[in-house]
This record gives C-alpha cells, sequence and structure tokens, in this order.
C-alpha cells in the first residue's frame, strides 16, 4: 500500500504550544470569566504538567474548558470567538518538538497540516523554522466554519482538496497527539465513503496515554523519527 500524503496535526504533535497556550487562555479567562482568575485560577493552568494530564483526558477544548477550567457554556463560546485574536498577538515562544525538523524534512511526500490552531500562527512558525516549503496545505481554526471543526471530517477533507484537487482515491497518514485526532481520521474516512484510506498515528511524545483513549490509533510513536520507520514499511 503507497502512502500519497500525510496530514499531521500541530499544537502537541509538531510543537510544544503549552505554554502560550495557557498565558493565551489565562488572558481570555480574565474577559470573559474574570471570576476564574487570580486565586480562583483552575489548578490545570498552573503547570505544564497538570495541564498536560487534563488535555490528553479531554476529547476536545470545549469538554477541557467546561470539565476542568469550570466555564459556562456561553463563556465557552465567547472564549471560542476570541481564541484566534489572542493566539496572533501572543508573544510567548512556541518550539518545535525535537527530531521534528529532521523528519519533516526527510519526508518527500506531500504534506499538510489540520489544526485548530489559527493558520496565520501556523505560517509564522514554520517560517521562522524554514519548513514553510514542505507543506502543500496549511488548514486552522479560522478556515473552517465553527459547526465544522475537529473531530469532524471537514478540515482534513479541506486539506486533502488542496494537495490533490480531489479528496478520493487516496491512502494518508494523519498524525496527532489526541483522542479526538484518531476520531478525525476515522470520520474522514467515513465521510469520503471509504473510497480513501486515513491511518491514524498517536504521537506518545508530548504527553499522550493511549491506554485510555476508546477509539484507539493504528500506529503509535514515542519520537517523531518512528514515524519513518511505519513509512518505509509501506513502499
Amino acid at each position: 500500500m503507497k502512502i500519497d500524503a500525510i496530514l499531521w496535526d500541530y499544537d502537541g504533535t509538531l510543537v510544544n504550544s503549552v505554554p502560550k497556550n495557557i498565558d493565551i487562555t489565562k488572558q481570555i479567562l480574565s474577559v470573559v470569566a474574570p471570576r476564574l482568575t487570580g486565586k480562583n485560577l483552575p489548578v490545570y493552568l498552573k503547570s505544564e504538567e497538570a495541564y498536560h494530564i487534563v488535555n490528553h483526558q479531554s476529547k476536545n477544548w470545549q469538554e477541557l474548558y467546561t470539565n476542568y477550567y469550570g466555564m459556562t457554556e456561553n463563556e465557552i463560546i465567547e472564549a471560542g470567538t476570541m481564541w484566534t485574536e489572542y493566539q496572533l498577538k501572543n508573544s510567548t515562544p512556541v518550539e518545535l518538538f525535537s527530531k521534528i525538523e529532521q523528519t519533516i524534512n526527510q519526508i518527500h511526500l506531500p504534506q499538510g497540516i489540520c489544526s485548530q490552531n489559527s493558520s496565520e500562527n501556523i505560517n509564522r512558525v514554520l517560517e521562522k523554522n524554514n519548513l514553510i516549503h514542505k507543506f502543500k496545505s496549511i488548514v486552522g481554526y479560522d478556515d473552517i466554519p465553527g459547526n465544522a471543526q475537529k473531530p469532524f471530517p471537514f478540515g482534513g477533507i479541506k486539506c486533502l482538496k488542496q494537495l490533490f484537487g480531489t479528496a478520493l482515491d487516496k491512502t494518508i497518514f494523519y498524525i496527532g497527539d489526541h483522542e479526538g485526532d484518531v476520531v478525525f481520521a476515522r470520520n474522514i474516512e467515513k465521510e469520503l465513503c471509504k473510497k480513501s484510506k486515513v491511518i491514524s498515528i498517536a504521537a506518545k511524545y508530548s504527553g499522550a496515554d493511549t491506554k485510555f483513549w476508546t477509539f484507539k490509533p493504528d500506529f503509535e510513536i514515542e519520537t517523531p523519527t518512528d514515524l519513518l520507520e511505519i513509512l518505509n514499511n509501506y513502499r
């Protein structure tokens, strides 16, 4: 079976964006839910370790905000509208995970990104790390209708169409660090009536613990370069 393309998640898969995400979330809380700031700041926003644990236990960011931060539905809706703006103006450094650059540069297939981060923000980081030329499609939060965000398949299908002009008759890897990324991969395949094959790969190097997941990936990688070995088996 030949692989036609590799699609990546961004946060927790290509970059360690936790310090930035914590800072942005604190800023947003100060506007939409000031009751959750200062002494009442959720404990899960007080350290990277605590954030990683609950982030990987949550199915999506809305569940994270509800179950672990204690935000109301209206507060979450308002927070969602602010996220892209606050991402773009926040200057907290974001670093690639170790061996990501090495791995991406050794892949000679079309690559894309499907993320709930801002595509403009993603482009900035890729340009800074001289990797922008390796990605022919970047679909972010602001490129997708609000009711079609991951794990709905809209972004993945859009990414494939940008890469090939069609989303059909392709076999792709989708790599992410969250159970929702596995669901996303399956939803893409289901939406395409299984006329394309989407193989899910869990990136465990950012803290994902798949033993608690209901939906299991096809493969797991402990380091980005593990992907190259999996890819070699499909040639």
